[in-house]
Order: C-alpha cells, then structure tokens, then sequence
C-alpha cells in the first residue's frame, strides 16, 4: 500500500501519541487479559478471577482500542478537528487507573475498591463519550459510520452507568427493593456492552474500512442488507437489553432476532466485500477473512438457544460454546486485523508522507514483520479453533488448554510485531508515548511531530 487512500483528512488528526498510547495501553491489557485468563486455568487466580479476565479484555484492551481508533479517525474520517487532545489524555489515564485497580479489588476480594476505581473508570468513558460527541457535533450530515459512532456514543454512557451500579451492589444491597434484581442489571450491562458499544462501533467503522482497504462499494444486495443491520442492530440491543434487565422473555426475544439478523446481514456484507477485493490480501484482510465467518457462525448457533431463551444468564452472549467465537472470533480479529493498518498508518503519515517523491520511503505495510504477522494469524486461528471446538464438542480439557497457549502465544508475536513497529519507526519512543501525556507541557502537533520525524532519520 503506497498511499494514503484519498477520501481522509490526515491533516485535521491528533498528535500520533494520543492514539498510539491507547493502542499500547490496550496491548497491555491484553496481555495482562492473557495472563489472567492462563491463571484460571490452572485455578492459580484467587477471588473473582473470572470478572477481572472479563474486564481486562472487554473493558481494557477492546474499549480503549476504541476509544483511540475514534479519537484519530473521528477527525481524520469527518474531517474535524478533535474537541480537545487534553480530554483524549485524561480519558485514558482515568480509564487506565480505574481498570487496574478495579481488576485489583476483583482478584484481592476488596469490594471497597471497587466503588472509586469504578468511579474513575465510569469518569474516563464519561470523558471520551463527551469528546468524541462534542466534535462529530460539527458535522453537517452523519454518514452510516458516524451514525453508528453516535450510537456507540450512548451505548458507552448507558453501559458504564449499569457497571458503576453493580460496583455499588458489592457493598450495599442496591437492589433489594427495586423492581430489578442484580441478576437484570448484569444481563443488560453485558449485552449493552458487547453488543452496543463494541460491535455498533466495529459494525460502523467497518463500513469505510472494508470498502477502503478493498477498493470497492457497498451495491447490490449490500444496499438491502444495510438498513437491516443499521436500524436492526440498535433497536435489537435496546430490546434484548431492556429485556433482560426486568425479565420479560418476549421482548428479548425479539431484541434478539433483530440482533442476530443484523449479524447476519453484516457479516455477508463483509464476506461480499472480501470476494470482491481489488487490491493485494494484507494481515488486516487475512484477519477480517477470519472475523466475517465467525460473526456469522455465531449468529447461526445462538439463535436456536436465544429464541428458547434469551434471557438466561448462560445465553447472555450467545450459546454454550460460542463466546469465542464472538469475542475473539468476530470482535478480536476485527481489532487485530485494524490495528495491523492503524498503527503503521499513524506512524508513516507522521514520519514519511512529507517525504514522498524526495526520497525512497517504506510503504505502510514495509513498517511491521510479515513473518511475524503470518505466525502471530496461524497461532491465532489454530487457537480459535481448538477452544471453539474444546467448547461445541466437548473434548477434553486439555484441548481447551492447548487453545488458550497458542492464542497467548498468538498474542505474543502481534504485541512484539506492534511494538518493533513503534521501537523502530516512530519519532518518539515507546516510553514517552506511553507517559507523554503526564508530561506539563502540551503534545506536540502533528506538524512537530513530522519535524521530529525526519530529523531523526
């Protein structure tokens, strides 16, 4: 890939730190989601081990990873300049400290750490949702991308407000006389975190990253199945969320068949983007080729189980078995195969794109390994299918072991090709990237940065 692609606005993005600090600080909530996640199996972790991995993935490594794809694309897609950089920076200090030491609570067994480590974490993504909101404010016609932004906007602020209530709930009884009970309340934060946050902001940038880095257009059946999965999938969450919280079976019935059908959609809208691809297969392609089968596979096996009972605590992400399919399958590869454009993206434009037609310069996809990034994909996907096939079948344990080390070790190799990324290309290191914004003084602007670039080449 030789070129920005033409319909992006490189020059309205923050400074390259900001969102290379939350891709970092996502990578290292991943790994720690690893760790944690190889510790339960062994039954090595104490306390509520199982919420920390939850939260360490979902909350840590997928949210933040958002929360730094909006704040650069936001303006570099809209053609905006972004509401502050100085909120993009606490946004993600305050989401960072808040999650450790609500992970910390959670494996020590401290309930009295949860309520103000929650509190920052619930403050941070009040923060990003304020930024991000403030500056898509400025556009004049929202387009399936940012309409989808928007609504992951508030699903963000909704969900983060369910989480903060049940970090209450572990010290004083919340609940007890309400019309809900703490069992609702965890269904609806679940489903409006990983179905509305997560998978309304994946479905929407998807929408200009699969046809951009395809070459192609949405036509065809592509414009029946759109509005399907744009005014399906909102609805559906809503739905199936207001329907767990007070358990009324037909209502998340029905949230849940619009949910599932605008899966589907989206996921054949994707699978027709990839036959119809123009230009070379990339890691990011070979990630999405893996992410679009899987978001399909698990609407087809939890629908049977959603329809007979989609308010069950064991269904809240899909049938038995299928989590992995959601979280690391569809949602997990989506986010992998991105960040494998992203974060040379950010980089190259900050350091080479001046220097084009001066000099020779590396290509986008010159910046990382490709046998690292072709090691990292086939540990991944064996992974992915031994702990899907450990789940469905019900082999023994030791498949499920087998799976999570070689999707630990997977994520190895794509943290070390990241950061050898940023170690070898990047104006600034890997430690200032990350501590930068504690720094008195302000970020440098993009311009500085292209400067700092060049001379220390």
């Amino acid at each position: 890939m030789g070129a920005i692609p033409g319909n992006v606005e490189t020059d309205q993005q923050p400074p390259m730190t900001v969102p290379l600090r939350h891709f970092v600080v996502g990578l290292g909530f991943l790994l720690g989601g690893v760790l944690v996640g190889l510790g339960l199996a062994v039954d090595a972790v104490p306390g509520l081990g199982t919420l920390a991995h939850v939260h360490l993935l979902l909350a840590g490594w997928i949210c933040v990873t958002i929360m730094g794809a909006m704040t650069q694309f936001v303006p570099v897609w809209s053609g905006l300049t972004l509401h502050s950089r100085r909120l993009a920076n606490l946004q993600l200090v305050l989401v960072g400290v808040g999650l450790v030491g609500f992970v910390a609570g959670l494996v020590l067994g401290s309930p009295t750490w949860l309520l103000p480590f929650g509190g920052l974490m619930l403050a941070g993504f009040w923060t990003f949702v304020y930024n991000i909101a403030r500056t898509l404010a400025a556009v004049e016609s929202s387009d399936v991308t940012e309409r989808h932004f928007l609504l992951a906007l508030g699903f963000f602020a909704v969900l983060t407000v369910l989480g903060f209530l049940l970090a209450v709930g572990f010290t004083r009884p919340l609940f007890a006389d309400t019309v809900v009970d703490r069992t609702g309340v965890v269904g609806a934060h679940a489903t409006v975190a990983v179905f509305g946050a997560v998978l309304t902001t994946v479905y929407g940038a998807l929408y200009q990253l699969a046809t951009m880095f395809t070459q192609t257009e949405l036509h065809g059946v592509d414009e029946y199945l759109q509005p399907v999965e744009a005014v399906g999938h909102p609805v559906g969450v809503v739905l199936l969320a207001l329907g767990r919280l007070v358990d009324a079976v037909v209502v998340a019935r029905v949230g849940a068949v619009l949910v599932l059908v605008a899966a589907l959609a989206f996921g054949t809208i994707l699978v027709r983007k990839l036959f119809e691809m123009q230009v070379d297969w990339t890691p990011m392609h070979t990630r999405y080729a893996v992410a679009a089968p899987a978001l399909l596979g698990w609407a087809l096996v939890t629908a049977p189980v959603w329809l007979r009972a989609p308010t069950a605590p064991a269904h809240r992400l899909g049938a038995p078995g299928a989590t992995h399919l959601l979280v690391l399958g569809a949602v997990g590869f989506v986010v992998l195969g991105t960040l494998y454009h992203i974060v040379p993206f950010i980089i190259w434009v900050h350091r080479y794109s001046d220097l084009l037609g001066l000099e020779d310069v590396p290509m986008i996809d010159d910046l990382y390994d490709d046998q690292l990034a072709a090691a990292d994909a086939a540990l991944l996907v064996s992974g992915l299918g031994a702990l899907v096939a450990a789940e469905r079948l019900r082999l023994p344990v030791l498949v499920q072991a087998i799976g999570g080390v070689l999707v630990s070790l997977g994520v190895l190799v794509f943290g070390t090709n990241m950061l050898l990324v940023v170690h070898e290309h990047s104006p600034h290191s890997v430690g200032h990237i990350l501590f930068g914004a504690l720094d008195p003084r302000r970020e440098p602007t993009p311009a500085e940065e292209a400067a700092a670039g060049e001379s220390s080449r």
